[in-house]
């Protein structure tokens, strides 16, 4: 849930927590792999494989191991087909994304989860080909999708502004959270809060 930047002494690394939402999972743009990177499903003997990749990718925050069984325990059956992880030319495991569910305000929406890419194997395109495939996935099974980020993350609110997801603003705190981030992100979806 927000929280408003006036009511917190002290900002997070990440930022504020906000939440962003597409309606439908219809027009899902495709984005192509970049040369030497494909994709697999994650394995649920995993866990370990998928702490390494979000550690390496997020300096942001720190996750305390045990952060896979944590989030995915409650339904290890579902990591098989709703998890995937990003190799690159040797084999080595650089990115992972979820296509996980969520019940938001009584509705069900499949949740764009965990997004990760290796910090050295940013910029490429990986994560633009991930959320290509996860919303993919997600339309097999779901009607419209959800995400949780933070304020900090602008990079990665660019692309998900880009994949159609728009911001929930009728949360608390929620209207001076997206204010911060269009002052530090000039993308045309967030012109009416700046």
């Amino acid at each position: 849930m927000p929280v408003s930047p006036a009511g917190t002494p002290e900002r997070p690394a990440a930022g504020y927590p906000v939440t962003m939402v597409r309606r439908h999972l219809r027009d899902i743009p495709a984005a192509p792999w970049p040369t030497g990177y494909q994709w697999r499903h994650l394995r649920v003997d995993e866990g370990d494989l998928w702490l390494e990749i979000e550690r390496q990718a997020d300096h942001l925050q720190t996750l305390a191991d045990g952060s896979f069984e944590r989030e995915f325990g409650g339904d290890l059956a579902a990591v098989p087909r709703r998890c995937f992880v990003v190799t690159d030319a040797v084999g080595a495991g650089v990115g992972t994304i979820s296509a996980w569910y969520y019940t938001f305000r009584g509705q069900e929406y499949g949740l764009i989860h965990w997004v990760a890419v290796h910090r050295a194997h940013q910029g490429r395109g990986i994560g633009r080909a991930m959320l290509s495939l996860a919303l993919g996935q997600l339309a097999q099974w779901h009607e419209q999708a959800l995400l949780n980020t933070q304020t900090a993350r602008l990079p990665a609110i660019g692309l998900y502004l880009d994949f159609g997801f728009q911001p929930v603003l009728d949360m608390e705190g929620a209207i001076d959270c997206w204010r911060e981030v269009a002052i530090g992100l000039p993308h045309p979806a967030l012109s009416h809060l700046r």
